[in-house]
């Protein structure tokens, strides 16, 4: 039993290890980009968006608020507005200490720098509960082509994303997107990936649809 345990640590370590080293590869190719770079792959990456049915279909979609070196989304809200659809983004929830998703109406009135920085819904905005979330577009610093995804090591995607019911698109330049990427069991896929290249479709849509 000793001896599993201290083989079930040192292949953690392990894979932590090779995570951090991923990490760093993209993050030095991703500073390399310039304003005017990431601007034009995130247009064309919601271009793309606006073609897929499982774009058309979705009543409420949970947006990311973009760090300064992930593709920025957020022009698709004025899509959402105009077609009624209803715009979610991740939100600190102090009483569950955890982060979950929030309606925001008014991107200008409802958008203040959250617990990390990073802007998220205001306090006024509506709780969505996020099992009734049609789409969650979801950032990462890699994914794999089967839908595998390498965050950031902070965890809390992975914790909002177990409780979706609807369909996760992993977002990301083409280069973020490898064979391979140190996993753990724990690891969530992704149903789908949107690059300024392409579209790709993880799996098949469950019987009944997602």
């Amino acid at each position: 039993m000793k001896s599993e345990i201290r083989n079930q640590k040192s292949e953690a370590t392990t894979v932590g290890r090779q995570k951090a080293e991923v990490r760093a590869e993209i993050r030095q190719r991703l500073r390399r980009l310039s304003a005017e770079e990431r601007a034009a792959k995130s247009a064309q990456a919601c271009e793309w968006l606006r073609q897929q049915t499982i774009w058309r279909r979705a009543k409420t979609v949970l947006f990311y608020a973009p760090l300064g070196d992930e593709l920025d989304l957020t022009p698709l809200f004025a899509d959402c507005e105009s077609e009624g659809r209803r715009i979610a983004l991740p939100g600190f929830d102090a009483a569950q200490g955890n982060y979950a998703a929030w309606f925001i109406a008014d991107r200008r009135r409802d958008l203040v720098a959250g617990k990390f920085g990073i802007l998220e819904p205001a306090a006024h905005c509506r709780l969505r509960p996020v099992e009734r979330v049609d789409l969650i577009l979801v950032p990462g610093v890699a994914f794999t082509p089967d839908g595998r995804r390498l965050g950031r090591g902070k965890g809390f995607y992975d914790r909002l994303l177990s409780q979706v019911a609807g369909w996760r698109c992993g977002v990301a330049l083409d280069f973020q997107v490898r064979e391979e990427l140190p996993c753990e069991p724990h690891d969530l896929l992704m149903d789908c990936l949107l690059t300024p290249e392409r579209w790709r479709e993880c799996r098949p849509p469950a019987v009944g649809g997602k």
